[in-house]
């Protein structure tokens, strides 16, 4: 399963009698990457959990060979259905985004996507600059927030000593900003410019 989510995945797996083992991402989707997964299969390994996160769908059909490979089952934990009209809106504004933010690395767009979230990455040392920039951001009224705080492999309760870079590396740098029904155009150009501000300040870590 991946850390790069909260706890509830992970408790309803020891709940169910198993016990966590965590796998890096995909660092463009934020999802578990098979390779990854099928270099932590064990003979004890009785199944594969996959979340799809900020409405960009897991590679499926990569994870479905680990899982045939091995004899395992795999899981899926979706997300919620959006409305045919919100989706188009939140395509729409992400579209919007993808084409005039600069500064931060926009989400990969995907087959499917239906961002829940839109997740970017802040260039530059990692988590201090991704914090200073969401707090400029904040302080110039636009809404953002960290969309993962800690990994579930650095919560004590599941600590694990495994190595998981991407995983890491997305929990430093990505910010999710707003986008839905709340957004007008006025506040979707206000966060253009605000982050366009901020974000050419940094070079590229990418």
């Amino acid at each position: 399963m991946p850390a790069f989510g909260n706890a509830e995945v992970a408790e309803a797996v020891v709940q169910a009698g198993a016990t966590p083992v965590f796998a890096d991402i995909d660092g463009s989707t934020y999802c578990l990457d098979a390779a990854e997964v099928n270099a932590v299969v064990g003979p004890r390994t009785a199944a594969v959990v996959v979340v799809h996160r900020f409405g960009r769908p897991a590679d499926m059909t990569g994870l479905w060979e680990v899982g045939q490979r091995h004899g395992l089952l795999v899981l899926e934990q979706g997300e919620s259905e959006t409305p045919n009209g919100e989706l188009d809106e939140r395509r729409a504004q992400a579209a919007f985004l993808d084409r005039r933010l600069r500064g931060v690395r926009t989400p990969e767009s995907g087959a499917g996507h239906t961002y829940q979230q839109y997740v970017v990455r802040v260039p530059g040392n990692g988590r201090p600059d991704r914090d200073a920039f969401a707090r400029a951001v904040r302080s110039r009224g636009v809404d953002c927030r960290v969309p993962v705080k800690t990994p579930v492999h650095r919560i004590p309760l599941f600590r694990r000593d495994v190595c998981l870079p991407e995983t890491e590396r997305a929990a430093d740098e990505t910010l999710a900003l707003p986008v839905g029904g709340l957004s007008s155009k006025r506040e979707m150009q206000r966060m253009v410019s605000a982050c366009n501000a901020l974000g050419g300040l940094l070079q590229p870590a990418f």
